[in-house]
């Protein structure tokens, strides 16, 4: 008679223990496929000089969202935009950042407005901008907290300002998250043991990880992309082969690049997709608008529920001076990571079609 009470209290708990799985198992968001697009450098003008426009017959200080107007369309079936917002944000006096007569510095300050256009690039997408840059401090400490300040004021969210990851809530209790390194934040991009303890971390609370990496030397001589050290005004850039690859071993689903302010390979890594450096996408102002420096590009991936990215795609730009962007029906850039993806990474390196469909080489 005992064994009865026993065998009840066992059979109790055993339905208690497989209802309350069963309830944890509906709670836990489900995992969609989102779409994600990403640009390369963004920067809309500079209040700290106005010098470089006197004289050429175009206004220093344009309105922002006739800036990034073309950018819309290629923008638009993205629920997830990354951008990279090159200079601080703000207004009123900023300590001297460059030397006077200096010819390798630039100090830029977007007007406050940039803020609300950056969120408007698309209305119905969540938007990350990325601050972990050399132009992020630009009018010193107290403007990085402004830039910061202006972004939130606006919705966009901000990236690369500290060791902890953003998180970005997608739908149904969802989240993915953003890292952002650069050899000027606190997140460093030389310290390869870090970037894996801050990217496994990210991975195993959200999933789901998006690292940027402002990484390696500038302009058009530095298209290629060494598995090295890349040096520039006396500064250690960073090894973006080992970055990324250090990256996407902790858990990140796809790594962008900037910095280089040129276009560089993509290649595929298992099922992560590394870009290299997605160029300029909008840099107007007082910059070099000649031949690659022209050439920029939006990626836009599926990012499974797994994590896996595929559907991948490169969406060309071309800009003219001082800096107006547009979708460049010619596909030059997509023509530029095709070749270089192809030369720089022989066994890794994307196979991009000329309408710029990113695949695993065969």
């Amino acid at each position: 008679m005992p064994r009865i009470p026993l065998l009840h209290s066992a059979f109790s708990f055993l339905t208690a223990f497989v209802l309350a799985s069963a309830v944890a198992v509906a709670q836990a968001p489900i995992k969609k496929d989102i779409r994600f697009c990403a640009g390369g450098d963004v920067s809309l003008g500079t209040n700290l000089d106005t010098a470089w426009a006197r004289g050429r017959g175009v206004r220093a200080l344009p309105d922002p969202r006739e800036l990034l107007a073309p950018l819309t369309p290629l923008l638009a079936d993205a629920n997830v935009i990354l951008l990279n917002v090159e200079g601080a944000i703000g207004s009123g006096r900023a300590p001297r950042k460059c030397a006077r007569r200096s010819t390798l510095c630039f100090a830029l300050r977007q007007q406050p407005s940039v803020a609300a256009a950056l969120r408007h690039v698309n209305d119905s997408a969540s938007v990350v901008g990325n601050i972990a840059n050399n132009h992020a401090h630009d009018a010193g400490e107290a403007g990085l907290f402004e830039t910061q300040r202006l972004l939130a004021q606006a919705g966009v969210l901000a990236t690369g300002a500290d060791t902890l990851a953003t998180p970005v809530p997608i739908a149904d209790g969802d989240t993915i998250a953003f890292l952002g390194f650069s050899p000027w934040s606190v997140q460093g991009v030389t310290d390869l043991d870090a970037v894996t303890r801050s990217v496994a971390r990210a991975a195993e609370r959200y999933g789901r990880v998006i690292v940027t990496m402002h990484i390696g030397a500038e302009g058009a001589t530095a298209r290629h992309t060494p598995d090295r050290i890349e040096h520039f005004a006396g500064e250690n850039r960073g090894n973006s082969v080992a970055f990324a690859r250090a990256a996407v071993a902790a858990g990140a689903s796809l790594v962008i690049g900037s910095g280089p302010h040129v276009l560089r390979a993509i290649e595929w890594n298992g099922h992560s997709l590394i870009a290299h450096s997605l160029g300029n996408l909008v840099t107007y102002g007082p910059f070099n608008h000649s031949g690659v420096n022209d050439h920029g590009a939006v990626l836009c991936a599926n990012l499974a529920g797994d994590g896996s990215v595929h559907d991948a795609v490169l969406r060309s730009t071309v800009q003219s001076a001082p800096g107006y962007v547009q979708a460049d029906s010619a596909n030059l850039g997509a023509h530029d990571v095709a070749e270089l993806s192809k030369q720089d990474f022989p066994a890794t390196g994307a196979e991009i079609s000329a309408t710029g469909e990113i695949k695993p080489r065969p």
